[in-house]
């Protein structure tokens, strides 16, 4: 994972030195991980798909581990309001997707829609690809550790309505989770988290993530929401 595109000097490497201790469940999640164990919807093997990378940034906050989300704006044409991982589409300069181009999309779409300064990210673990068959996003998860917190915010008010941290700890809290229920019929599981509804794609990893490191409490699965015609 060193290999340096001609755009920019700094290789992108995954580094897991220095890590606090917290991390290591998810270390371990993310080396053991097996591509279904995440999701059902893989990325097509014909190589169809758009590439895409999200960037999954745990940190230490004032509740302890807490991960980076931002609201999409309501006006997007794609998973609009959504909560969601900072990420996005791969651009030409990122380099190969083969290669640490997911790396580079990652912190840099992070930069974009939250501020955030990439060097104060390590990046640790790559998850493998998933799909999201709505908008055909062949997505790949890059997990970091905010060494360095930066300030963050909304950059481009056009494309994000906030950014904010979700303390692990509410998001393992049982009385916080649900399942939400798609009007195709489509079930999946949510986090109701600082006044906003955590679901979709976002929801799937944070709760495989939290399954898979050993996280996760025992929650009431029967506790629906509805999710409305627009989602």
């Amino acid at each position: 994972m060193t290999h340096t595109s001609d755009t920019q000097d700094e290789p992108v490497v995954l580094s897991k030195e220095g890590l606090p201790g917290w991390l290591d469940p998810v270390v371990h999640a993310v080396e053991t991980v097996e591509p279904l164990q995440l999701s059902r919807f893989l990325p097509p093997e014909n190589g169809a798909g758009r590439q895409s990378a999200v960037l999954i940034l745990f940190g230490e906050g004032e509740r302890g581990p807490e991960l980076l989300l931002m609201e999409r704006a309501g006006s997007l044409r794609s998973h609009a309001g959504q909560p969601s991982f900072p990420g996005g589409a791969l651009d030409p300069e990122d380099g190969d997707p083969a290669a640490d181009g997911p790396l580079r999309a990652a912190l840099r779409e992070a930069e974009e829609e939250t501020g955030l300064d990439p060097s104060g990210v390590q990046l640790f673990g790559v998850l493998p690809k998933l799909y999201i068959p709505v908008s055909e996003f062949v997505v790949t998860p890059v997990l970091g550790w905010w060494r360095k917190p930066s300030p963050v915010g909304v950059v481009d008010p056009g494309e994000t309505a906030r950014v904010f941290t979700v303390p692990v700890a509410d998001l393992t809290d049982p009385a916080n989770r649900a399942t939400t229920v798609h009007p195709s019929g489509h079930r999946g599981p949510a986090f109701l988290v600082e006044s906003a509804l955590v679901w979709g794609f976002t929801a799937g990893i944070i709760d495989r993530l939290l399954h898979y490191a050993g996280w996760e409490l025992p929650w009431d699965r029967d506790k629906q929401v509805p999710l409305d015609w627009r989602s």
